[in-house]
């Protein structure tokens, strides 16, 4: 019960910071929207972990992996 609270608060982190997005809400630069998908993923990779579903604990981790490596990166924009 507790891994299935885990990973639907997870997801829906990621639900709505991709709505906020979409809505122009918040940039997907803004700190805002990296924490809540750094958050996200990790948790909805904990419930993966939880379940054993291995595809999706690799696939959360990297999502997490990205968005903490982007977050720690500050703003910074790729060369053209």
């Amino acid at each position: 019960m507790v891994g299935m609270i885990i990973g639907s608060i997870g997801v829906g982190l990621l639900l709505l910071a991709f709505v906020l997005n979409l809505r122009r809400a918040i940039a997907e630069s803004s700190p805002t929207y990296l924490l809540m998908n750094l958050c996200g993923a990790g948790m909805a990779a904990v419930y993966a972990f939880m379940t054993g579903s291995v595809p999706f604990v690799v696939l959360e981790a990297v999502w997490a992996v990205a968005a903490l490596v982007r977050l720690l990166s500050g703003n910074k924009k790729a060369p053209a």
